[in-house]
């Protein structure tokens, strides 16, 4: 029979002396919370002040001279000419066009991906038939058949958005299928148990317990749409910000291809949060593990 520890039959008494009266707790407390906002002031502090020597240090080196404008301009420079690119239009202007771009070709793609992973993955015949051509398909680099697609379309508005749609069928695909087949048998068998057909089984069960992973892959997508955006847009293109890149680099505007990269980073970084918010809509009644 195993004997109680010295600090289990001590731990009661001493939990009964201490202090715990009501006041002493709340003012405690306040104090506690003065403590954390100064320690968050003090952290975002210091988070802002190495971005800010960085800058300080790069505009001291461009002005003077360490670092020459064709190779990078200095911040004042980008912020001049991002300032002039918004107040004559310039900038919305490539930006939409850009954006209709990637957002059609991602539609097709998210469509052709899904359509194809639910004729795969809700049956066994359809993974024969659609799954072995989709692996095939998949290891292919596909801005390695930009070629290919200019004989087919020509150099217009067709291969881009048929180059977008490709890259961004296969990860909506795998992720959808996967989510589809690694679906806990369990939650069959109790649709089973309450007999659902099986379009009441794929609408009520499969779906939703694969929309996680639809979700997952719907994100590797937008990111390959802006991959490809970069490329396509230096097809014979007149606008888009891929064009801009790609004009900017043979005047040596480093100015002008900051400025574009800074738009990627913002509009990747906006549409993810989208993507993010459309997924705990979605999946509002999953608990997941957030973190310590």
């Amino acid at each position: 029979m195993s004997q109680p520890k010295t600090t289990d039959l001590h731990y009661p008494s001493a939990l009964q002396s201490l202090p715990l009266n009501k006041p002493l707790k709340r003012r405690r407390s306040f104090k506690f919370r003065i403590w954390i906002a100064k320690q968050s002031w003090v952290d975002g502090l210091l988070r802002l002040i190495s971005p800010l020597v960085l800058l300080v240090l790069w505009e001291g080196a461009s002005r003077i001279g360490w670092l020459p404008t064709q190779i990078i301009a200095a911040p004042s420079s980008i912020g001049g000419t991002l300032w002039k690119m918004i107040t004559d239009g310039s900038l919305a202007g490539h930006l939409w066009i850009s954006l209709q771009r990637a957002m059609l070709g991602l539609s097709i793609g998210v469509s052709i991906g899904t359509i194809l992973a639910l004729v795969a993955g809700l049956s066994r015949r359809g993974e024969l038939v659609v799954d072995s051509p989709m692996q095939m398909l998949r290891t292919l680099p596909f801005l390695a058949v930009v070629p290919l697609f200019i004989l087919w379309f020509g150099v217009g508005e067709t291969p881009k958005i048929a180059l977008i749609a490709l890259g961004t069928t296969f990860p909506i695909y795998l992720s959808l299928f996967s989510g589809i087949r690694n679906l806990d048998y369990k939650l069959i068998e109790a649709a089973k148990t309450l007999e659902l057909n099986r379009r009441e089984t794929i609408w009520h069960v499969i779906l939703p317990g694969a929309l996680p992973s639809f979700f997952v892959g719907l994100r590797y997508s937008f990111g390959i749409s802006w991959l490809g955006l970069v490329v396509v847009e230096q097809i014979n293109a007149t606008s888009g910000i891929g064009y801009l890149v790609n004009d900017a680099r043979d005047f040596m505007r480093t100015d002008v291809i900051v400025i574009c990269l800074l738009v990627y980073s913002v509009l990747g970084l906006t549409i993810d949060a989208l993507v993010r918010w459309l997924e705990r809509r979605a999946l509002v009644w999953r608990t997941t593990f957030v973190g310590n």
